[in-house]
């Protein structure tokens, strides 16, 4: 295998993710909701998918504005604990 080939693009579902960490969400419950009806995902689920993506080189090539700020809180979330 080519050591230079494109990595495969990012899934429709984890662009859909990204997508949804883009928007806002106004009261509790709002984007767990959106998450279950918009992509029949469990939230436990979603945010496993999500974790995953902050480490997906081609989710910060997709989205880096989303993909950086969605880290920073991660890291800053670890550094409480």
């Amino acid at each position: 295998m080519d050591q230079h080939q494109p990595a495969p693009a990012l899934t429709d579902r984890e662009r859909d993710v990204l997508a949804l960490e883009r928007r806002g969400f106004t009261g509790p419950g709002a984007k767990e909701r959106a998450v279950r009806e918009e992509l029949g995902l469990a939230p436990v689920r979603y945010y496993q998918l999500l974790n995953a993506l902050l480490d997906d080189p081609r989710a910060l090539a997709h989205d880096p504005v989303t993909v950086n700020r969605l880290r920073r809180v991660r890291e800053a979330r670890r550094a409480e604990r």
